[in-house]
């Protein structure tokens, strides 16, 4: 396996060959897996999504400015991840974990060195391509930092205080943090953030790939952002698992504070959260943080920080406990609103929507069953595991929540369909970038029982 490559999902990509394999060997919790599945030496371009393939397709790029027309994309990054060494010959961050959080620019590259925008621009929409068009980390610059947490104090007046110096520290960084948001936004054609979040035993090189394939197409428009987080490590049992997980616990106060810094930056006008596997409970769980810090302010989530999409993919946690973190406050009547019990206070509609992708025949989350004792994670349901109860409660989410069922996955783990099946990350450009909802021309959905819907086959083979 090259340095850094991902251990995350083996998956053929169509029409590249077969030795070209999608994050390398994801979840290779068990030996067995790990040999069986085999690792590659290049990191392709996800195929195109279904919908801009084919004579029918929709344009890929309709208004991307002149200085973002080349064979790569500049990024903007938050971690909390270690900085990486150049005696250890590192990437630029390790799976160690930092007290201070960092943020800055990297850059994702396309193909080989002179290949032209337009020849990229046009190979990367063939469902067979006649150029390689491998991915490389470009470089990668640190802009500032946050102070250490936790952040010190200092006796006051009236008890403890922050002290001066952590708080100038910080709203030094945040202020530049917003700085750079803002200089992206104003660049963008549209003044939107597209935030994902990875997942276990992900580099800072695998996250910023994936995010850099999804930023070219979702069209190039939004301001194209990552969260890593420090995973990847391979210390402690199972490859490194249950290490990654407690380090997930660890990022959610970063991930939070991410989050409100950006959406608080003036001129956001839309927030996308988007999460994968493990980093899926990341983002819940800053989410559920912020939610409750919304609601008792007298505000909603969706509202407070102008999220738009909230998209769950292969999400690795336990249904119980998802469910537990998505609807806390429905489930909390005694928790103060704007300062005044509510206890039959009824939500507003939710101008955001939640999607969650899930497939059966996900491998790496059936291993992660077998390793937490969980019933069921939440990335392998589908609406026939639920009981009618259970059922009935779903069916009042629809204009709010999606389930979405990957019934068909390529590849022996079948962990990162949501990049490597063109028809799922045709959904998700759907989805995303035209606004389009469940059971509307342009989704390749087909309805299973509000919410629950499922990729169809003409979706599925791009039609």
């Amino acid at each position: 396996m090259s340095q850094g490559h991902s251990i995350s999902d083996p998956d053929p990509r169509p029409g590249i060959g077969a030795a070209a394999y999608r994050h390398g060997c994801h979840v290779a919790l068990l030996a067995a897996i790990a040999l069986f599945a085999g690792c590659s030496s290049g990191y392709p371009l996800m195929p195109a999504p279904a919908v801009y393939v084919g004579p029918q397709g929709k344009p890929l790029f309709a208004d991307v400015p002149a200085a973002d027309r080349k064979a790569s994309v500049d990024l903007l990054y938050v971690t909390d991840r270690a900085p990486g060494t150049a005696e250890a010959k590192t990437l630029p961050y390790s799976a160690d974990r930092s007290h201070s959080m960092a943020f800055g620019s990297v850059t994702v590259e396309f193909g080989e060195k002179g290949l032209t925008w337009d020849s990229f621009a046009a190979q990367s929409t063939l469902s067979e391509r006649s150029v390689s068009l491998d991915l490389k980390l470009g470089p990668t610059k640190e802009l500032a930092r946050f102070p250490e947490i936790p952040y010190g104090v200092e006796p006051g007046p009236t008890g403890l205080v922050r002290s001066p110096a952590a708080m100038d520290a910080h709203e030094k960084a945040a202020a530049l943090l917003q700085g750079e948001v803002a200089r992206r936004l104003a660049a963008a054609p549209r003044k939107e953030v597209v935030l994902f979040v990875h997942g276990y035993a992900n580099t800072f090189q695998d996250a910023s790939f994936t995010m850099g394939e999804l930023c070219h197409f979702l069209g190039r428009e939004f301001v194209c952002a990552l969260f890593t987080w420090p995973a990847g490590g391979s210390k402690g049992l199972f490859f490194g698992y249950n290490v990654d997980r407690e380090s997930g616990e660890f990022a959610v106060h970063h991930l939070k504070q991410s989050i409100r810094l950006i959406a608080d930056t003036p001129g956001v006008e839309k927030l996308h959260l988007l999460a994968h596997s493990r980093g899926t409970d990341v983002l819940v769980t800053a989410l559920r943080e912020l939610e409750i810090e919304a609601y008792i302010g007298g505000k909603f989530l969706d509202s407070r920080f102008k999220i738009q999409n909230i998209v769950l993919m292969s999400p690795d946690l336990d249904l119980d406990v998802g469910v537990a973190k998505l609807f806390s406050i429905e489930s909390d009547p005694s928790l103060p609103f704007a300062g005044v019990p509510s206890p039959r206070l009824v939500l507003p509609a939710p101008t955001m929507r939640l999607t969650v992708y899930t497939s059966d025949g996900d491998k790496a989350l059936g291993i992660s069953e077998w390793l937490m004792g969980s019933l069921r994670r939440m990335g392998r349901v589908d609406e026939s595991m639920l009981s009618k109860e259970q059922l009935a409660k779903a069916r009042p989410l629809a204009g709010f929540a999606a389930f979405v069922q990957v019934t068909q996955t390529s590849g022996f783990i079948g962990h990162s369909y949501f990049v490597s099946d063109p028809a799922v990350s045709s959904d998700l450009v759907s989805l995303v970038r035209y606004g389009l909802e469940p059971g509307v021309p342009g989704r390749p959905l087909e309805e299973i029982g509000r919410p629950f819907w499922k990729i169809s086959p003409a979706g599925a083979a791009g039609k």
